[in-house]
């Protein structure tokens, strides 16, 4: 069985760049622990929703989908989009087979 964790959490805003940076640096190296398939751990954010919410959720097409199928029937709902660093590109292809290969 493969369990995907996923964590959505915001700084306070007095939590400087540094730390943040630090913080992201220090959960990447858990992907070495023995639990974690593969190496298999994708570190993301800060959340870039905003930005993609303005293209993504202009579309007529979200509009009807989310008009008749959520809105009506959600108590609550968590938007996080994020880039995948660079280096973390190709474990999060192979984790997800999104690679052409």
């Amino acid at each position: 069985m493969t369990v995907v964790h996923i964590v959505l959490f915001k700084f306070r805003s007095d939590v400087d760049e540094s730390h943040r940076e630090t913080f992201v640096k220090e959960l990447k190296t858990l992907k070495t622990l023995p639990c974690v398939k593969d190496e298999r751990l994708i570190v993301g954010g800060p959340s870039i929703t905003d930005p993609i919410a303005r293209t993504y959720q202009a579309s007529s097409e979200h509009h009807r989908v989310t008009s008749q199928y959520l809105w009506p029937f959600a108590e609550d709902v968590t938007r996080f989009d994020f880039e995948v660093a660079e280096e973390d590109e190709d474990t999060f292809e192979k984790s997800f087979k999104l690679s052409s290969q």
